[in-house]
């Protein structure tokens, strides 16, 4: 067994190298479609799956909807960013169409197809995550989930350790959906849950757990997980996560 500290970007990257070798993204990669819809993590998903079928020009920078930003953030720059927002990423039987949003392709994502959609909390123990809802209409999930209920599409949630809420997600939407309640609603969903524990497995073989939490100088919201596993296992987890450990932080 070895402990590993991983950073929320490097936990990004992570999970998009282990969503990278995903069955069901493997499959619907060419013969399906793949909605990657805008956000942070999905941000680094959808550069390493686009990459991976010769489209190298997309950066993540700028991949986003909603963002959480510290409160002395200039948020013109937001606005401005939002201006030039790129579309979500569609990918229908390998060809990427740009300019793209789930909007454009909802009715015609049905059985087998595959949506991914981050998350803004997530309870490790009950394997639930739940999402902001700023859009009086719901927004993306609620779009998704039209396919995903009504037409047995693959609902996806790649979310970082960072994320975790060791409360009850139903109990926390109903009071931040209650007519008292200021600020953005919130929707508990049902999809599989990626973490960089996932990733890890994905990749290794080899079983992670979180085991501590915290930094500072750039360390805030890493996870410290402990691996373990074969000793082949475990140095491949090592190599890999190494390979990510100097993911430079997020910025916009």
């Amino acid at each position: 067994m070895k402990q590993f500290f991983i950073t929320p970007s490097a936990g990004k990257r992570l999970i998009a190298h282990g969503i990278l070798e995903h069955p069901d993204i493997k499959r619907v990669l060419n013969h399906g479609i793949l909605t990657i819809i805008a956000g942070t993590t999905n941000g680094y998903i959808a550069e390493e799956l686009l990459k991976s079928i010769g489209e190298d020009d997309f950066r993540h920078d700028g991949f986003f909807r909603g963002i959480t930003v510290p409160p002395s953030f200039n948020h013109e720059k937001i606005e401005k960013m939002r201006e030039s927002f790129p579309g979500d990423i569609i990918i229908r039987d390998g060809q990427w169409e740009p300019g793209k949003t789930i909007f454009d392709v909802l009715n015609e994502i049905g059985k087998g197809d595959v949506i991914l959609k981050g998350a803004n909390a997530l309870n490790i123990k009950k394997r639930k995550a739940a999402i902001y809802i700023g859009h009086p209409e719901g927004g993306t999930i609620v779009a998704s989930l039209q396919a995903v209920v009504g037409r047995r599409a693959k609902l996806i949630i790649p979310v970082g350790l960072e994320k975790r809420v060791p409360g009850d997600l139903d109990k926390i939407a109903a009071k931040l959906n209650s007519l008292e309640a200021k600020g953005p609603r919130m929707l508990p969903v049902v999809g599989e849950i990626f973490t960089e524990i996932e990733a890890i497995k994905v990749l290794s073989g080899a079983n992670a757990e979180l085991v501590a939490a915290g930094g500072v100088s750039g360390a805030e919201g890493g996870v410290w997980l402990l691996v373990s596993g074969s000793k082949e296992e475990v140095q491949k987890a090592e190599k890999i996560i190494d390979s990510v450990s100097r993911e430079p932080p997020y910025t916009i």
